[in-house]
């Protein structure tokens, strides 16, 4: 498989990742960790790693702001929430440990790990802009305590859709050398 082909694969496989983020799912069991670690480990130059997912990501989030979540916003949104991107950001320079890499433990390993940076960054960024918690540690930990149900969907999305984007890579980068040999 030549550079091209293997930059419009990984591409395909992080947009249909993305276009799952629309259907209807539980909260938090979403593709967003798995996209990262996924285009970290496999896209070269590294700055592919950070655009293609970031693109993803942000069209996805347009989407769905102006979508099925537009009665929560007032006007068109162009932007998700920071807390979300800088903890994918984080997850994308995690991702790069799996590059040349990539087997199950490893990619196990960065998936829970993905999960917990998800976890940290995103409540910590609900306690800084809530009006819910109070601004001390006492309304920290009761803003991740709270979050601890929506943690669990958070793990098993990043394993499923690890498993998914990884696995199917897999399988069509086998099967192309196949068909090249045969």
């Amino acid at each position: 498989m030549n550079r091209q082909q293997k930059i419009i694969l990984l591409s395909i496989i992080i947009a249909l990742a993305a276009i799952s983020r629309l259907v209807p799912h539980p909260f938090n069991f979403t593709p967003i960790g798995a996209i990262g670690l996924f285009g970290a480990a496999y896209f070269k130059p590294k700055w592919l790693a950070f655009l293609v997912p970031f693109i993803a990501l942000w069209l996805s989030d347009i989407i769905i702001m102006n979508g099925p979540m537009a009665a929560f916003y007032e006007g068109f949104q162009w932007m998700g929430h920071m807390p979300v991107y800088l903890a994918f950001l984080l997850i994308i320079g995690l991702g790069f440990i799996l590059r040349g890499r990539v087997n199950i433990k490893s990619v196990l390993g960065t998936s829970l790990t993905a999960s917990v940076i998800f976890f940290l960054v995103t409540n910590f960024g609900v306690w800084l802009g809530s009006t819910v918690y109070p601004a001390n540690m006492a309304g920290l930990i009761a803003c991740y305590a709270a979050g601890i149900p929506f943690f669990w969907s958070t793990v098993a999305g990043d394993l499923f859709y690890c498993g998914l984007m990884f696995g199917s890579y897999a399988w069509f980068t086998q099967y192309y050398a196949q068909k090249q040999t045969a």
